[in-house]
């Protein structure tokens, strides 16, 4: 078990930066390591498994108050998961409404790019929709 890393080679074990290393730290997400005598960040192994886990579902797209949810289900192993996949459930929703809205802006550049004929600036139509 790895012990007394330091915040940079946390952040090499886990791809995260030490600034963000640090604003997870202060807004409780990961919880303060122990200080070395000379008062320099001092990282266990379950730090190492906690930011990944962090990591992880935030490139799944979930926020910090669903992070800090998802953490004390983990924490809690023998409650039920039903409230886990209410949060999961919700998260695809929440990425189904964005594609639908990324759908809509796909269709509409489309539309904008097709009424485009080629001519000068003071003819086109991609302009002349932009503006007030």
């Amino acid at each position: 078990m790895r012990t007394g890393l330091s915040i940079g080679d946390l952040g090499k074990a886990t791809g995260t930066k030490a600034e963000t290393i640090r604003f997870y730290e202060k807004v409780g997400i990961l919880p303060e390591p122990a200080r070395t005598s000379g008062n320099y960040r001092s990282y266990s192994e379950e730090h190492v498994r906690r930011l990944t886990f962090v990591r992880k579902a935030r490139n799944l797209g979930f926020r910090l108050e669903t992070v800090r949810a998802l953490l004390d289900f983990a924490d809690q192993p023998d409650r039920p998961c039903v409230e886990v996949d209410k949060l999961v459930i919700e998260q695809l929703h929440e990425v189904e409404r964005k594609l639908a809205d990324l759908e809509r802006l796909r269709k509409e550049l489309a539309r904008m790019i097709q009424q485009c004929h080629g001519g000068p600036v003071s003819d086109c139509r991609i302009i002349e929709a932009l503006s007030p």
